[in-house]
């Protein structure tokens, strides 16, 4: 079972003979003394349009909002930068323009990849493209894979370009759980595409973008200084997980779920537990510890890999989306305007918070 760091006053209360409060309840994150809260937060940028996905280049920041831009921060300005797609962005709940990562090169060649979903004739599906900055406006210019399965929700959608310099993605289950263990389809799985879109050689399925399987709705993905990928999953209504992923292993959605084991099958470095949930979303890595951000925990967590404990670090900001580390800072998104938060004053915003 994985520790938790219980804050002193929680302590007490269990020393007491009292029953305890469920601290991962909704709305209600973990805390300890050396716990952020909003006041206590850099606010780098306000009134983001539901953030989803950071990167940086050179001091910038590129956010990409779901509605369909790209919020561009620099020197505390927020310009919203148009962007032009193909096809008609999804409205649908939890969809939008969500995955964003910049070109390895982009200073010169001005590219990024982008995960969207997309309605045509009647059918709604998630496609990986490259986009091209000109003059302040990104424009779609190829198709990396497209119809990936999206059901009303579970569209995964996190981009990240691994040490391997290869693009992954998460692609959650289209509400349709069987699809998880469907070794031919794209749902519910991590997948992995060369830069150009073709299928690297060394995937463990032969002829297959899928990496691993057996997922939910993976939102967040990051590597160690060593190589070892994480990632992180919603679990239904709790059971919230953070998996090592390993190249062709089977993570168990919808066979096993949090703490459960089959053989086979992969059980996560840490859960939630089945009475309490995170969703966790878009993650960082830094001196051996994970960083998450957590929609319903209404927080930002740190995983300590070696010691198997986590806790809370940032309070009273609302839901937390991505989260990104730059040296000695990590910046986070709120994401207090999608529909499922409630929005303070000139929401959402771009913090930043000095690691210790």
């Amino acid at each position: 079972m994985k520790k938790t760091w219980i804050p002193l006053a929680t302590a007490a209360v269990l020393l007491s003979g009292c029953l305890p409060v469920n601290i991962f309840e909704d709305n209600t994150p973990l805390t300890d003394e050396n716990t952020k809260s909003g006041s206590d937060l850099e606010v780098v940028a306000d009134n983001l349009t539901i953030p989803w996905s950071i990167d940086e280049h050179e001091g910038t920041f590129y956010i990409s909002e779901r509605p369909g831009s790209i919020a561009k921060v620099e020197g505390g300005t927020v310009e919203q930068q148009t962007v032009s797609l193909e096809l008609t962005l999804s409205e649908a709940a939890e969809a939008g323009l969500l995955g964003f990562v910049l070109a390895p090169d982009f200073g010169e060649s001005n590219e990024a990849f982008a995960y969207y979903t997309y309605e045509q004739d009647g059918n709604q599906f998630n496609r990986i493209v490259k986009l091209e900055l000109e003059s302040d406006a990104w424009t779609e210019t190829e198709v990396l894979l497209d119809e990936i399965p999206s059901g009303n929700v579970h569209h995964g959608g996190r981009l990240e370009i691994g040490p391997d310099d290869k693009l992954y993605a998460t692609a959650g289950d289209a509400s349709d759980p069987e699809l998880a263990q469907d070794e031919a389809s794209l749902a519910g799985k991590i997948l992995r595409l060369n830069l150009d879109g073709s299928i690297p050689e060394d995937n463990p399925f032969g002829d297959s973008y899928v990496y691993s399987m057996g997922h939910r709705n993976a939102q967040g993905l990051t590597w160690s200084e060593d190589g070892e990928l994480y990632a992180s999953e919603h679990g239904p209504s709790a059971n919230d997980e953070v998996n090592q992923i390993v190249a062709g292993a089977n993570y168990g959605w919808p066979t096993i779920e949090g703490t459960e084991e089959q053989e086979g099958l992969e059980s996560p470095l840490f859960a939630s537990g089945s009475d309490r949930t995170w969703a966790p979303s878009g993650m960082a890595y830094r001196d051996g510890k994970v960083y998450v951000a957590a929609l319903r925990g209404t927080t930002v967590l740190e995983f300590d890999l070696a010691t198997e404990e986590y806790r809370a670090i940032v309070e009273d900001v609302g839901r937390v989306r991505d989260v990104w580390i730059h040296g000695d800072d990590l910046y986070f998104v709120s994401n207090n305007t999608d529909g499922r938060g409630n929005p303070s004053d000139n929401d959402d915003k771009l913090y930043k918070l000095t690691l210790e």
